[in-house]
């Protein structure tokens, strides 16, 4: 195998481990995050997402839902790129649920 196949599988079991990690809502938010941006991801990235992937559901979990500031050593533009994602009371709201 190549190293340009050895880091595609890499990349593939990567995506395909933080989408399933347990916690449905930290699969769909984190999972569908790395799976969209995987082939993007720098190798530093890449080692990150690595990183991220070892937090506990719970704790990751409190970070996207805003219930817990994210640790210094985890306040990463890719960290703050995912939580960009997630949804606000605004997103709930009946004027939003109009649209």
């Amino acid at each position: 195998m190549t190293n340009d196949m050895d880091e595609a599988v890499r990349r593939r079991r990567l995506a395909w481990r933080c989408a399933h990690r347990g916690m449905k809502e930290v699969d769909l938010v984190f999972g569908g995050f790395v799976a969209a941006n995987i082939d993007r991801f720098s190798p530093r990235e890449i080692e990150e997402v690595e990183r991220l992937s070892d937090v506990p559901d719970g704790e990751l979990l409190d970070w996207i839902l805003g219930r817990a500031p994210v640790p210094a050593e985890y306040d990463t533009p890719l960290v703050r790129s995912l939580l960009e994602k997630r949804f606000t009371p605004a997103d709930y709201t009946s004027a939003h649920a109009t649209k």
